[in-house]
């Protein structure tokens, strides 16, 4: 199996729902290896979420993915009820230690790209997996809420407000 490493941004809130684009389409991931759209076809959910791509550390499954114009997105849960892994997870990603998605693969048809790299026509994903250090710099996490977040956004808006007083 192969695996494409990306930097995305990922969020999950407290009952595990969690989101984010597993894969950014118009860009090459850190080795050059280039997924066209279409790539994903005859996707069977759910698919697992793994953490670290470690087959032996499920916290979760994806149950909605889609391809849109932007890449892969997907959307699911992390088991916090039923697995104790899956609240360790939850914790690091709503504190920003992980927040990259990276995709398991096998391809099925690719082409070498000049420069190194291959333009990946099709695949068939296995799993995706919450890492802390993505291959490709677009795919991230981005959904998952947090007191951390929350924080960020009353100081951004104690911060305007100062602002506006102080001029």
């Amino acid at each position: 199996m192969e695996r494409a490493f990306i930097e995305t941004k990922v969020l999950a809130d407290d009952s595990g729902l969690i989101s984010g684009l597993a894969w950014k389409f118009g860009a090459p991931d850190r080795i050059g290896d280039w997924i066209e759209p279409g790539a994903f076809k005859g996707l069977k959910l759910p698919l697992p979420m793994l953490f670290g791509h470690d087959l032996n550390d499920p916290v979760g499954a994806w149950d909605r993915i889609e391809e849109k114009a932007d890449g892969l997105h997907v959307s699911g849960r992390l088991l916090v009820d039923e697995v104790a892994r899956a609240r360790e997870v939850r914790a690091l990603v709503k504190a920003g230690a992980v927040r990259g998605l990276s995709i398991g693969f096998v391809t099925k048809k690719a082409t070498a790209r000049t420069g190194g790299g291959r333009t990946i026509k099709a695949l068939e994903l296995f799993e995706v997996s919450l890492v802390s250090a993505p291959m490709h710099p677009g795919a991230k996490v981005t959904s998952a809420k947090s007191a951390a977040g929350a924080l960020a956004l009353a100081d951004i808006i104690r911060r305007a407000d100062a602002a506006i007083r102080g001029s």
